[in-house]
């Protein structure tokens, strides 16, 4: 149950992470493992159909590059993706003030 709850507190934050990341192209893994160094631990059944979700919400664009060894899916955020990540990090800031005061 205790690590249903702490899934719960951690999905609000995952569309705000993702975005913030994607100002260069990354592919899936590259963004898992760009994540996992900064401490957010996603798995892939996690990040892709979030990634699926924000593109068709218009904000990431994607495209594929088969040049290497074999063809992967490159995200970046869209400019209506960057035009909404500033106010998401307001958003997120007011809320970490507001349960900060809540807390003590």
């Amino acid at each position: 149950m205790e690590r249903k709850i702490v899934n719960e507190l951690r999905r609000g934050i995952i569309v705000l992470a993702v975005l913030s990341q994607l100002d260069e192209e990354q592919y899936g893994y590259s963004l898992l493992k760009k994540l996992s160094v900064q401490g957010l631990e996603l798995d892939q059944g996690t990040l892709y159909p979030l990634l699926r979700r924000l593109e068709s919400q218009g904000l990431l664009e994607s495209n594929w590059n088969v040049e290497g060894s074999r063809p992967r899916r490159y995200y970046l955020i869209s400019p209506e993706g960057q035009k909404l990540l500033p106010k998401l990090k307001k958003e997120w800031q007011k809320n970490v003030s507001m349960m900060e005061a809540m807390l003590g």
